[in-house]
């Protein structure tokens, strides 16, 4: 193995204190919006594009109205997130530095442009990860994405680390195993390995 490439909500952090209190006081100015969105709608879809997100609390918008809604949440949403940080899992950071001196460390992630380098900006650790990609970058599904990773860094041996079931099945139509984090927000039944927290990688890599 030569390299590990990380979900990011659910795997390395919890943003959605911040992102909940953000959307809140966006939508609150929408009268189109009659539903209060809650931290529990949130963690329900993420790790989900976009438009998907849109679709599952925005039915009665229109594809136009919701992508022109996100657009205004999300750089909210970033903007938030640079200047106050999402909860880092327990050793996160300690767990990475470890990990980065044996393995090449990477993010791919189902989330806006912006939205990384916000994780990277506040918490001080993009210096671990040689790189990153996100939909909002390439429009590319999550398996697309760790393909392109994969290949433009020529990797030879990868492992994937999330915490659902759409990062298991991203990580099998990249032809690479998945390690399930536990304790994020998801409920996996299959996957290569398993860890519980976030230093147990160093236990089992």
């Amino acid at each position: 193995m030569d390299s590990i490439i990380f979900d990011l909500d659910g795997t390395l952090w919890d943003s959605s204190d911040v992102v909940v209190n953000t959307w809140q006081s966006k939508l609150s100015y929408d009268s189109r919006i009659k539903q209060t969105i809650t931290k529990e709608d949130l963690q329900g879809v993420m790790g989900l594009q976009m438009e998907e997100i849109g679709e599952r609390l925005f039915p009665s918008l229109t594809s136009e109205e919701r992508e022109t809604l996100l657009k205004q949440v999300s750089n909210a949403e970033n903007e938030a997130l640079r200047q106050q940080g999402g909860k880092l899992y327990e050793h996160v950071e300690s767990t990475l530095k470890q990990l980065a001196s044996r393995y090449q460390l990477y993010i791919v992630s189902n989330c806006q442009d912006g939205y990384i380098e916000a994780f990277y900006h506040y918490h001080n650790l993009g210096k671990y990860f040689r790189d990153y990609e996100n939909p909002g970058r390439t429009g590319l599904s999550k398996a697309e994405n760790i393909q392109l990773v994969i290949s433009r860094n020529q990797l030879n041996a990868s492992v994937y680390v999330g915490d659902t079931l759409g990062d298991q099945e991203a990580a099998k139509k990249a032809g690479i195993p998945f390690i399930y984090a536990s304790y994020g927000f998801g409920d996996v039944k299959t996957y290569d390995k398993m860890i519980n927290q976030p230093k147990e990688l160093l236990q089992i890599l």
